[in-house]
C-alpha cells in the first residue's frame, strides 16, 4: 500500500500540473506576455500530451509492469518538465514544458489503476478509482489559493523548482516502494488497440468519456482564471480563492460519484445524471452570465462537483474489456477523457477569441459556454445507447 500512496503523490501532481496555469494567467502575462489563448494552448498542450502518451503507456503496462512505466515516465519527463517551465522565456517555452509535464503525468493514474484491476474485486473499481482520484485532488485545491499564496510569496520561477524537486523525490519513491502485480495474464493472447475497438459496446461509452470531463477540466485549468480577471477584475490571490472552490467541488463530487454504482445498481445512468445537470448549467451561463461573483462560483462549483463522475465512466467502459488487455484497454478509456479535454481546450480558444468584442467580455464566455453546452449535449445523445454495466 506504502507503493500506492506514493503513486497517489504523483497523482496530486497530475492534478495540479493540469490546473495551476489559471492561477498563473496574471504573472506569465505581465512577464512573457501569455494571453488567455496562449494558455488554452499550454492547458490544451498538457492534456493532448498526456493522452496521446496513454497508448505507450498501454503497451508497457501490459508488458513491463507499472512500476518501471511510472517511474521512469515520471522522473524524465514530470521532473524535467516542471525545470524547463521554471526557466521558460516565452509563452512557447510554457507550450513545450507543459507538453513535457503532461507526458510525465500520463502514467499517474493508470498505473495504480492497473493494479486495482488486476488485485481487487471489479465491484469495487470504482469506489477504490474514485478515492485515489479524490486524494489527487489535492492537488487541484493546491493549484489555487496556496499556489497563489506561494507565488506572492516566492515567485512563480523558485515555485516551480520547487516543485520540480518534489517530482523528482516522488520518483524515487515509487522505484523503492511500487510493487508490479503477481496475478498477471499472458500478454500473448492475442489483440491489441485494434481489438478494443471492435467491441462495439464501448462504441457509445467512447462519447461521454471523450466529453465528461471536458467542461470541468476546460473551466479549472484554463478558464475560471481569465474569466474572473476579466467579468470581475480579480487580482491572483482573489482567482486563487475562486479556484479553490471549484477544486474543493471537484474532490467531493469524485467521493460523491464512487460509490452510487453500487447503491444504485447502474453505471450508465449514474453517469447520465450528472453530464445531464453539467449540460443545464453551462445552458444557464449560456443564456445570461451571472452578474454577481458569488453566483458565477455556484456555477463552477456546481460544473465541477457532476462533472466528477469520471471513476464511474472508467468503470463502466472497463466492463467491456477482456482482461488479458486490461493496460491497453483502461489507457484507451483515459485517452479518450483527456484527449477530449485536450482537443476541446484547444478549439475553445479560438471560440473565445472569436467572439471577443471590445469592451464586452460577456460575449466570449457565453459563446464558450455555448461550445461546451453542444458537445455535453452530443456525448449524451450517444451515451444514450449504451449497454449498462452493473457493478
Amino acid at each position: 500500500m506504502l507503493g500506492i500512496f506514493i503513486m497517489a503523490l504523483a497523482y496530486v501532481f497530475s492534478q495540479f500540473s493540469r490546473a495551476f496555469l489559471a492561477v498563473l494567467k496574471p504573472v506569465l502575462t505581465s512577464e512573457l506576455g501569455m494571453t488567455s489563448v496562449d494558455l488554452a494552448y499550454a492547458s490544451g498542450a498538457w492534456f493532448m500530451a498526456f493522452a496521446l502518451f496513454q497508448f505507450p503507456v498501454g503497451i508497457l503496462l501490459d508488458t513491463i509492469g507499472p512500476r518501471r512505466t511510472a517511474g521512469y515516465i515520471f522522473m524524465i519527463f514530470a521532473g524535467g518538465g516542471m525545470f524547463l517551465f521554471a526557466y521558460a522565456s516565452s509563452p512557447l517555452m510554457i507550450i513545450i514544458a507543459t507538453a513535457l509535464i503532461g507526458i510525465g503525468c500520463s502514467p499517474a493514474l493508470m498505473a495504480p489503476f492497473y493494479i486495482f484491476v488486476r488485485n481487487y474485486d471489479a465491484a469495487k473499481l470504482a469506489t477504490l478509482t474514485s478515492v485515489f482520484i479524490a486524494v489527487g485532488t489535492l492537488g487541484n485545491i493546491g493549484s489555487s489559493e496556496p499556489l497563489a499564496a506561494a507565488i506572492e510569496l516566492w515567485g512563480w520561477r523558485d515555485t516551480a523548482k520547487a516543485v520540480g524537486v518534489v517530482v523528482l523525490l516522488i520518483s524515487v519513491g515509487i522505484f523503492a516502494t511500487l510493487k508490479d502485480p503477481k496475478n498477471v495474464e499472458s500478454v500473448d493472447q492475442g489483440g491489441g488497440y485494434l481489438t478494443l475497438f471492435k467491441i462495439k459496446a464501448l462504441w457509445p461509452i467512447f462519447p461521454i468519456i471523450l466529453g465528461g470531463y471536458m467542461v470541468a477540466a476546460g473551466l479549472r485549468g484554463s478558464w475560471i482564471g481569465p474569466f474572473y480577471e476579466e467579468i470581475f477584475g480579480y487580482d491572483t490571490l482573489e482567482i486563487g480563492r475562486a479556484t479553490l472552490y471549484m477544486s474543493i467541488a471537484i474532490a467531493l463530487g469524485t467521493l460523491f460519484f464512487g460509490p452510487l454504482d453500487r447503491i444504485f445498481k447502474t453505471r450508465k445512468w449514474v453517469v447520465m445524471a450528472g453530464n445531464v445537470i453539467v449540460l443545464a448549467t453551462c445552458v444557464s451561463m449560456a443564456i445570461a452570465l451571472p452578474t454577481d461573483p458569488f453566483w458565477a462560483i455556484i456555477a463552477f462549483v456546481v460544473i465541477g462537483f457532476f462533472g466528477a463522475s469520471y471513476a464511474v465512466q472508467m468503470a463502466h467502459g472497463k466492463a467491456f474489456v477482456p482482461a488479458h488487455l486490461t493496460g491497453r484497454g483502461v489507457t484507451l478509456l483515459n485517452f479518450c477523457s483527456i484527449g477530449g479535454a485536450g482537443i476541446f481546450q484547444w478549439l475553445s480558444g479560438p471560440v473565445v477569441e472569436a467572439y471577443a468584442i471590445e469592451g464586452v467580455p460577456e460575449a466570449q464566455y457565453e459563446a464558450l459556454f455555448i461550445f461546451y453546452a453542444v458537445l455535453v449535449a452530443i456525448a449524451i445523445f450517444a451515451y444514450s445507447f449504451a449497454k449498462d454495466a452493473k457493478p
